[in-house]
């Protein structure tokens, strides 16, 4: 392995970059920030062969994209701080939890950025901070280059965030239906804090750092879903700066594969949900149907349907099978079962 530092690009208000810095940090990997912005976009891209962020560059020269590969990664070249569990339970837990975090908060992500005007207007500076300065979102600013970013939550949302919305089934007209399923969450989730430092006890997981992206990169930062939080706020400030912290070097997971028992009403939160939501998305995928239609309890709404959640819950069927927890306490409450089903798209991908 290179020695060196690493350099982390990508953008503040994004919860991927967000969730690879939160790795960076508990690992205590040496790292630099990198802002992609209007200036090295087109090199970036052509690079990596992607427009996707974050990119993490090794000192050995390479560019990785996707979090859920470089995850991994770091955690076999960096194995005195390890992020994966070895137990058969808990190894399986990081990754049902990471793909959980990955795949359903972005839907309350997009909505609290994009659907609240005065939220789109305080966003739209610090993007603009980000991708049209190439400066971090705490810089002082110029009067020059505040009447530059001035406006650009309006282009932002009008070009990318209102149609992502949409697409999610989390429009403007959805605002009570997302508000009361993120406080159901967010109780469950505070309430596991209340006796673990982190998911999975007094060590941090890759899980962990899927929690800290939507947190630290849209539900503490910005202003609109901030006021949700409420009571809880320092609950999940406290958690995030756990993370940032670093990982203590005698912090270890339970002992005899053990996990927490405030994390079972959160598996049925995500069976209940984010499986059902997955599994319809990916039946009308493999139906050709470009969208679908569904009632998690809090009214109807219709979404794109996705063909990389299969890809997701394969990657998590591997990881399950290499865990060997297809029996045992994750079995038993359900949580696995919609990774170990059969593929329902046409050509496994």
């Amino acid at each position: 392995m290179y020695h060196g530092s690493y350099t982390l690009i990508g953008q503040e208000l994004s919860m991927f970059t967000r969730k690879l810095e939160a790795q960076l940090r508990y690992q205590k990997i040496p790292f630099q920030w990198e802002i992609k912005s209007q200036e090295n976009t087109e090199s970036i891209n052509t690079r990596v062969g992607t427009h996707f962020i974050p990119v993490l560059k090794t000192p050995d020269g390479w560019m990785l994209n996707d979090t859920i590969s470089i995850g991994p990664f770091l955690h076999d070249r960096f194995n005195d701080c390890p992020v994966i569990p070895d137990s058969a339970q808990q190894r399986g837990t990081c990754f049902v939890l990471e793909d959980f975090f990955n795949h359903w908060y972005p839907r309350h992500a997009l909505h609290s950025r994009w659907c609240y005007p005065d939220n789109v207007t305080v966003t739209g500076r610090r993007f603009g901070t980000n991708m049209l300065l190439g400066k971090r979102i705490d810089a002082e600013l110029t009067h020059e280059e505040k009447a530059q970013v001035n406006d650009f939550g309006k282009v932002i949302r009008d070009s990318f965030g209102a149609a992502a919305c949409e697409v999610h089934g989390a429009g403007p007209e959805k605002s009570d239906a997302i508000k009361a399923d993120f406080a159901c969450l967010l109780a469950l989730l505070a309430s596991h804090f209340e006796h673990s430092d982190f998911l999975l006890g007094k060590r941090a997981c890759l899980a962990d750092f899927a929690l800290v992206g939507p947190f630290a990169g849209h539900f503490i930062l910005d202003p609109e879903p901030k006021s949700w939080l409420g009571k809880h706020l320092k609950t999940f400030e406290n958690f995030v700066e756990r993370v940032w912290c670093g990982a203590h070097s005698d912090a270890q997971w339970p002992e005899n594969d053990q996990l927490p028992e405030s994390l079972f009403p959160i598996f049925d939160y995500i069976t209940t949900n984010y499986h059902s939501f997955a599994a319809h998305s990916i039946a009308a995928a493999g139906r050709g149907e470009k969208f679908f239609e569904l009632d998690l309890g809090h009214g109807p709404f219709v979404a794109r349907s996705m063909r990389r959640l299969e890809k997701a819950r394969l990657h998590v069927q591997d990881e399950i099978l290499r865990a060997k927890c297809t029996h045992g306490i994750l079995a038993d409450c359900g949580v696995t079962s919609f990774y170990m089903a059969q593929s329902t798209l046409n050509n496994r991908i």
